[in-house]
């Protein structure tokens, strides 16, 4: 009996310390998938409907700016409404946006799906960092390593099997709609979620940002940190099919960029969990984006598969990181949450607007090489910038606890 009794603690320990984990997994894998499966079938979807290249970028830009606009909004409207009618109306909204894209066929639509989707994923990402420190307040490197991995697996995964379905239907609408189903997986798990340990409503405490210098530090690196990735779902592709890879090619190479994305997001983290100092991690983060996008530049053809990988690896590490950094700063999950929430929303502003000037970079010059020759001026700013995020300047610079 005692030995039973053991047993069955131990499952429901196990259960207690993993099952948040899986949910906020399900939530991060429905965060990609809009914008990074119309990536492989751009020239399909160009044929089709007759978008230029430049309102192509609008498919990723639209969604990146309500991942902008919606945190922002958040210390205000979040009080109206608890945390689980947010999420849920957050997943229904992606889930609407994918099935509305089984059988739309002009770019206006198109468009507008991205609009609705977009809007969806910003709130589930506005929410998803405070439920991070929440939930695991004690592992928040770690966690945040998984939910940036999921987040990045989805995208991935979603970039790869996206010209594979497409084919097998023959039709790209096939390829884009069949993500509706990681929103039902997660909405499902999200009401099975552990409910003892999850808040009613976003915290009423009126709090923002927007006169703190550091946080906007924080926003401004967030949103460098991601263009690269914008840029890279949004022309890769394209840029891959210019060099002779087919449509399942380019969509693989999506993949081999989030292997090496979920990699860097998993692995960063864990090896920097040790020290509060996570400055050397995020040199390397952003130095082998700059070795990627350089061989971009000088040797596209023959070693395209190695840049990308380091690309991605750069990328997941940065990502998660990034996200870390800003919950490091302060202690409590509600004011680490609404800084989160600042971070992301300014960030992906400066994100959305980099990946549509690339595209006006592309169309004039003819060339991608004045869009990797932009990102690594970026990444150039962003290691000058990495030596500010010095632990001890946390409290210094921040005025809440």
């Amino acid at each position: 009996m005692s030995t039973d009794h053991i047993s069955t603690t131990t499952r429901q320990s196990l259960l207690t310390l993993y099952w948040p984990m899986v949910v906020i997994a399900a939530l991060a894998m429905t965060l990609r998938p809009l914008l990074t499966s119309t990536g492989p079938l751009l020239e399909e979807i160009r044929l089709t409907t007759g978008i230029s290249l430049q309102a192509a970028s609008l498919l990723v830009v639209l969604p990146m700016l309500c991942m902008g606009i919606f945190p922002l909004l958040l210390p205000w409207i979040g009080r109206r409404l608890s945390e689980n009618a947010w999420i849920t109306s957050g997943l229904f909204a992606i889930a609407s946006a994918s099935l509305w894209r089984l059988w739309l066929g002009s770019s206006a639509a198109l468009i507008a799906s991205a609009l609705i989707g977009g809007t969806g994923i910003a709130i589930v990402q506005s929410m998803a960092p405070s439920i991070v420190k929440r939930w695991y307040a004690q592992r928040v490197p770690l966690a945040m390593g998984i939910y940036s991995a999921a987040l990045m697996a989805g995208g991935g995964i979603a970039a790869t099997l996206s010209p594979v379905v497409a084919q097998h239907y023959d039709s790209w609408q096939s390829g884009l709609s069949i993500w509706l189903l990681l929103p039902v997986i997660a909405l499902l798990l999200w009401w099975l979620r552990p409910k003892e340990i999850l808040e009613s409503k976003i915290s009423k405490q009126s709090v923002n940002f927007f006169s703190n210098h550091r946080a906007w530090l924080l926003a401004s690196y967030f949103g460098l940190a991601n263009a690269g990735y914008a840029c890279m779902i949004a022309f890769l592709p394209t840029y891959a099919r210019g060099l002779g890879f087919s449509a399942e090619s380019s969509g693989e190479l999506i993949g081999i960029m989030t292997v090496f994305q979920v990699i860097g997001a998993l692995g960063a983290p864990v090896f920097s969990s040790n020290r509060l100092d996570r400055r050397p991690w995020l040199f390397f983060a952003v130095g082998i984006q700059v070795a990627g996008f350089a061989g971009l530049m000088l040797l596209p053809a023959s070693l395209l598969i190695l840049w990308v990988a380091m690309i991605g690896c750069g990328l997941g590490a940065c990502f998660s990181l990034t996200l870390t950094v800003a919950l490091d700063h302060l202690s409590s999950p509600k004011l680490a949450g609404t800084l989160t929430a600042f971070v992301q929303g300014i960030g992906f502003i400066i994100t959305a607007i980099i990946p549509y000037f690339a595209g006006f970079l592309r169309e004039w010059s003819g060339s991608f090489q004045a869009v990797w020759l932009m990102l690594l001026i970026t990444l150039v700013i962003m290691l000058i910038v990495t030596m500010k995020f010095a632990p001890e300047s946390y409290a210094k610079t921040m005025n809440y606890s």
